[in-house]
């Protein structure tokens, strides 16, 4: 009777994991509404307002209606090619707006023919994420998002070629911007000016990036998407779209960075070393956002010149490109891959995944050969374990008996227990070490390979993309039947895998003294499997491929302790001569 109960409390405790993640991801974290298809459903119009009350709400954006689409936008008017080793696209002359931003590497889908990531769209488009570059005053005529400004150096902007556009306002100051862009993603922008009037000038340098949230990833709660920021205390995860939208402006006070983020993308504006500048978050409405760089006043006397220089990171967030610019100066924005709390293990895994990457060629093999490298590194671990258990088979007989004599006194039992595990110089929470100690490991790397676009579109075997669900669900018979099954219902061949190689781990470990406790082991590598099947194959495969590594350690040391091996078959006996009393008195 007690092991049925303990059958029944056990499959009931499983349903409610399984059924109960999926519903709380469903719920706090739903699957992102495909982003709008034509401008009609993301009715923006390129001039919003900002919140009054700063600075930034002198910012202008101009008042013209929104391109229909990304076709008419891009053809409106005579744009400025960019054409760089890893980008490509144009700048707008009217409002010298950096809003045509596709990048070279990087594929919407694993297709050979797909589309390139696009990175910055025009106002008013589906896709609407742009940047601008302008002064704040008063009292002075100021360039805006309708100003035309003039091409006077330069053809196409390229890592060779840099462009300069100009504009007077004929009061006699001259505005200047100069585009010049690097290998990778990232636009320098010189905003100048020239006092050729009469009389002083008072200025504040910007710029900001608009962007709409609809096709931003969501943000979960393990990895951020949306506003981002380095301020004195660090980089800043804490805003979210909604949150700014709930405020309308969020202050983020002195920063060296900000702007948005996604999981793999991001679009950041960098402020001048040495100058002082204030960055804001604000909500612009129908979904749309803007990430505000603001430097302070400069008083401008006839005849002299000031610039800044304020660069744009537009592109993704590869871990390699991000230190380079940290280690030109760009204070911590390696960190703008959010690591998390164990980013001390993750970055090293990191490391080490990527050079074994360049070795075998194949992400899927890399993943592996970081697996035998973990399980090899904790071996030893693993080696103290395996004596552990062996030690507390050995006294099991002993233990047995206090449990019999002291049965109705608990606490006695508990001091002559721990007598008895020091005596025989036996601890029993040594068997747990490898289990704390592989937690923090399979979490970092559980972020790495969520967070690392390097594994993107990365094949193995029949995978086509690593960091994506497997794409072999069973119960369709593998793409054979149309339909696709609930989340939580779309078992893989890796899921199968992993619960398979769960269960026999399970099997070959000693068996729990507690009925309970075996009936969990035996339900929680299926319920895993349904768990785990949405997570990437890449996760999966490690997983999987720790699960066989440890099968062939622990039978390499069960060799090796021949008594712990003999104590489990002498005990599998027992039980099994006890289940077949037990039937035959109820027969």
């Amino acid at each position: 009777m007690d092991n049925q109960r303990n059958l029944i409390i056990a499959v009931l405790l499983s349903a409610a994991l399984l059924f109960g993640w999926d519903l709380a991801m469903r719920t706090y974290y739903p699957e992102p509404e495909a982003p709008p298809t034509s401008a009609a459903t993301s009715e923006v119009a390129a001039g919003e307002t900002a919140p009054s009350g700063d600075a930034g709400a002198a910012i202008a954006e101009g008042g013209e209606s929104a391109p229909a689409d990304l076709a008419t936008a891009l053809a409106s008017a005579e744009r400025i090619v960019i054409d760089a080793p890893e980008v490509h696209g144009s700048i707008n002359p009217v409002g010298a707006r950096v809003d045509d931003i596709d990048l070279k590497t990087h594929r919407r889908t694993v297709a050979a023919d797909s589309d390139n990531i696009r990175m910055l769209s025009p106002a008013g488009t589906p896709e609407q994420h742009f940047a601008q570059f302008g002064w704040i005053g008063e009292g002075v005529a100021l360039p805006d998002a309708d100003t035309v400004w003039e091409l006077v150096d330069g053809e196409q902007l390229t890592q060779e070629t840099p462009v300069t556009l100009r504009w007077a306002n004929g009061q006699g100051q001259l505005f200047q911007l100069r585009f010049a862009i690097d290998e990778h993603y990232m636009i320098t922008v010189t905003q100048s000016v020239r006092n050729g009037g009469e009389g002083s000038v008072a200025l504040s340098p910007y710029a900001f990036i608009n962007r709409t949230s609809a096709n931003a990833d969501p943000s979960t709660f393990n990895v951020h998407a949306g506003p981002i920021s380095k301020t004195e205390e660090g980089v800043n995860f804490d805003w979210e779209y909604s949150e700014v939208g709930e405020e309308g402006a969020a202050e983020m006070g002195a920063v060296d960075w900000l702007g948005f983020t996604d999981i793999y993308w991001m679009s950041t504006l960098i402020a001048e070393n040495g100058q002082a500048a204030s960055g804001t978050f604000r909500s612009s409405g129908a979904e749309t956002y803007r990430a505000d760089l603001i430097y302070d006043p400069v008083t401008l006397a006839p005849g002299e010149t000031v610039s800044r220089n304020t660069r744009l990171f537009a592109g993704a967030k590869e871990s390699a490109v991000l230190d380079q610019y940290e280690a030109e100066g760009v204070e911590r924005f390696g960190l703008a891959i959010d690591w998390g709390w164990f980013r001390w293990i993750a970055w090293p895994l990191w490391q080490v995944l990527i050079f074994l990457f360049g070795v075998f060629g194949n992400f899927g093999v890399a993943i592996i050969g970081l697996t035998v490298i973990i399980r090899l590194l904790l071996f030893p671990v693993a080696q103290k374990q395996f004596t552990s258990m062996a030690q507390m088979r050995a006294v099991q007989p002993k233990m047995k008996a206090l449990q019999e004599r002291y049965k109705d006194d608990k606490a006695e039992l508990q001091q002559q227990m721990a007598k008895l595990y020091k005596e025989e110089k036996v601890n029993p929470l040594a068997g747990c070490l490898p289990i704390f100690i592989q937690i923090p490991i399979f979490f970092a790397l559980y972020k790495v390979l969520l967070l690392a676009i390097e594994m993107r579109h990365q094949p193995f075997t029949y995978i086509k993309d690593l960091s994506s669900q497997d794409p072999a669900t069973i119960l369709n018979l593998f793409g054979l039947l149309d339909f696709t099954p609930p989340s939580f219902l779309a078992i893989g061949v890796l899921a199968v895998l992993l619960g398979v190689t769960m269960w026999l781990q399970f099997k070959l470990n000693p068996a729990a003294m507690d009925p309970m406790q075996q009936q969990i082991f035996m339900i929680m590598p299926w319920v895993l499997m349904f768990v785990m099947a949405p997570f990437a194959a890449g996760l999966l495969l490690y997983w999987i491929s720790n699960n066989v590594l440890t099968l062939a350690q622990q039978k390499y040391l069960y060799a090796r302790n021949p008594q712990l091996k003999a104590a489990m078959l002498k005990e599998k006996e027992e039980k099994e001569r006890a289940a077949a009393r037990e039937q035959a008195e109820k027969a």
